[in-house]
């Protein structure tokens, strides 16, 4: 595959990259692909060469930070220069943080070329470069597209700059991989739902790392961050940082607790193990002289790098030391440096992941697919913050970061994987072949089941050969637009062209051909909907596939008729879903699924029924606008990705 990899082009909407890293080097490529028409903007000394083909810079609403950003594609803040060589990175040896996760750092696809389109910076993303960035990508040749960014608020399609340019992408034949959000766990928070796009959950890896904290009376608590300190099994003084409080500044044991600067009495902190309520960027305990930090979250899966030698510990430890420092005349304890090891649990959803469901068009399922997002070593630009306190001024060539903005460019990546296979495939048949192929994620480690994770964790091998697909056109797109109450003037909006409705009368989304099957209800209203879909073989040319059902016993589906006979390649056979039952009241949601097999293939597609908020036609003028600043808004990447302030808090 990898011989074709170098005619597929993957463009990167973000905060640029920087080309100068080991993973964007050109060793032993040929010039770009014939049909490439893209241009590279050289200033500021910024180049490209043949791993990166394209670059191109937006700044509308001047949101550029002056004392920081480069007005070129160039990235200083570090985030696109991870997703792009998450996605499309050449193989590097040796890569690490500093020594941490220490092997062979490479992307998806590290012999696809790269186009860059720098529409984030320091004060956020406006919608007009995001758009802009587009048209761009489209007229220059890219044939997938990867955008880590998303929306603060759900907006109509008509109104949402990434569903708009998505959909523009789509009628050109190009796949955009989006970002779910890191709002989570809390449901109904999904970013980037439009059904053309294919919208990514995050989970974790059989990788995670582990810091212990070491007490004076040997006692061990395990941890989490990115400790590369050494405190050399040196023990340092134990303090509670509500003991600690600054009350020469009026602070109380309270406030002191949350280890802000200001706070602590420096006194009592110099040279000391501080141990703090919550979880912050460290700047307090650093300014009060501490060797040393140690704070609660309920967020384990992740972990952070900070300037000092620090752990995220749970609340119930937390409660263990504070006794320990309550029954100890001089409690003493000790950080180690990070050690990495096997997460036998792995994967799952990662609890900052956006949940379903889909708040726009509800009987679309959304998320799609689920892809590492937890705990990522990547590119990184030496311009860019080496952990979450924004005066850290050491630099690195590669950082550990979580967030959907990591699980997007995986699967951008095995999105072009397929590409390469596949060139001419369309994106609704690249989309289906990740969601069918997708491996089963167990419900017991993920309770918001499909809302979680989609379809589930992808498996780009088997996508390559998935059998059946599920294809879909623009008329296909307009249609679904229409019956969620479009009229002509809010398409236009979305299409960019003349498309009409041949109908005002508003429907389900139930006939639209995707792979998956969404029945959103009303507490108490009927189990009773039907859907049509329409398959493609690309498998082998004489194929039966049977079908068969997983579904609680309290529903009824009939799949009409359940079983499909192809004579040859791209031959399409339509079938019916029919799904009853009893009505249900305050059910969050109930999974099933049907797989069509031929013996060689299986061809999933998952079922949630669900009760939800009464149905809401999403053109309507009061509905709320994008806010479509790219969740960069914070001082430090974690901010940025939208993660650390609603850990933190």
């Amino acid at each position: 595959m990898g011989s074709y990899e170098g005619d597929v082009t993957i463009g990167m909407l973000d905060t640029g990259i920087w080309p100068e890293s080991a993973s964007f080097r050109d060793e032993g490529f040929g010039p770009p692909p014939a049909k490439w028409k893209g241009i590279c903007q050289t200033e500021n000394n910024f180049t490209c060469n043949n791993k990166i083909i394209g670059a191109r810079f937006y700044d509308t609403d001047n949101l550029a930070d002056p004392l920081h950003d480069t007005k070129s594609p160039r990235d200083t803040l570090g985030h696109g220069s991870h997703t792009a060589s998450t996605a499309a990175g050449r193989a590097v040896e040796n890569a690490s943080y500093y020594g941490i996760a220490s092997g062979v750092a490479r992307g998806g696809v590290p012999n696809a070329r790269l186009a860059v389109y720098k529409v984030c910076w320091g004060g956020g993303c406006s919608p007009a470069d995001i758009l802009a960035a587009f048209d761009d990508a489209i007229a220059d040749g890219v044939d997938i597209l990867s955008i880590s960014l998303g929306s603060e608020m759900p907006a109509a399609y008509n109104k949402e700059p990434v569903a708009i340019g998505s959909f523009h992408a789509m009628k050109n034949g190009i796949l955009t991989s989006c970002s779910a959000g890191n709002k989570g766990p809390y449901r109904r928070q999904i970013s980037n739902y439009a059904p053309w796009a294919l919208t990514v959950a995050a989970s974790t890896i059989d990788r995670s790392f582990v810091t212990k904290v070491v007490l004076g009376n040997g006692q061990t608590i395990l941890g989490t961050s990115l400790n590369n300190f050494h405190l050399d099994g040196t023990s340092f003084p134990l303090v509670y940082s509500g003991d600690a409080a600054n009350i020469t500044s009026a602070m109380s044991p309270d406030m002191a607790g949350i280890c802000f600067p200001g706070t602590l009495s420096t006194l009592k902190t110099r040279g000391a193990v501080v141990l703090c309520n919550i979880l912050s960027d460290s700047s307090g305990a650093f300014s009060a002289e501490a060797v040393g930090l140690i704070m609660a979250s309920p967020f384990d899966e992740i972990a952070f790098a900070f300037p000092v030698p620090a752990v995220v510990i749970s609340y119930d430890d937390r409660l263990k030391l504070i006794d320990y420092i309550r029954t100890t005349e001089y409690p003493t304890a000790t950080i180690l440096s990070t050690e990495t090891t096997t997460d036998v649990m792995a994967p799952t959803v990662g609890s900052f992941s956006s949940r379903g469901p889909n708040p726009i068009s509800p009987d679309i399922l959304k998320p799609d697919v689920t892809a590492p997002g937890s705990n990522i070593l990547a590119a990184w630009s030496p311009r860019g913050l080496s952990s979450v306190w924004v005066f850290d001024d050491r630099q690195v060539d590669y950082y550990i970061i979580s967030g959907t903005s990591m699980s997007c460019p995986h699967v951008t990546g095995a999105a072009a994987y397929i590409k390469a296979a596949h060139p001419t495939w369309s994106p609704a048949a690249i989309k289906s072949a990740l969601m069918t192929t997708a491996t089963i994620m167990d419900p017991r480690k993920n309770e918001d089941a499909e809302f979680a994770y989609g379809s589930g964790h992808i498996n780009p091998v088997k996508a390559v050969d998935p059998g059946l697909v599920f294809d879909a056109s623009e008329a296909d797109y307009v249609d679904f637009l229409c019956k969620q109450g479009y009229n002509t003037t809010h398409l236009r909006m979305i299409t960019g062209d003349s498309s009409v409705c041949p109908s005002n009368e508003p429907g389900k989304a139930w006939d639209l051909n995707y792979p998956s099957f969404g029945l959103s209800l009303l507490d108490g209203e009927p189990v009773q909907a039907s859907y049509l879909r329409t398959v493609t073989n690309v498998g082998s040319p004489n194929s039966t596939y049977h079908s068969n059902i997983t579904m609680p016993p309290s529903f009824a589906v009939l799949v009409e008729p359940p079983v499909l006979t192809f004579s040859e390649v791209g031959e399409k056979k339509s079938f019916k879903v029919i799904i009853t039952g009893s009505p249900i009241v305050q059910v969050p949601i109930i999974s099933g699924a049907i797989e069509w097999t031929d013996g060689n293939h299986v061809v999933r597609t998952p079922i949630a029924v669900f009760n939800n908020k009464p149905y809401v036609f999403a053109p309507l003028d009061d509905y709320p606008e994008k806010k479509n600043s790219h969740p960069f808004q914070g001082s430090t990447i974690y901010h940025q990705n939208g993660i650390f302030d609603a850990i933190k808090f």
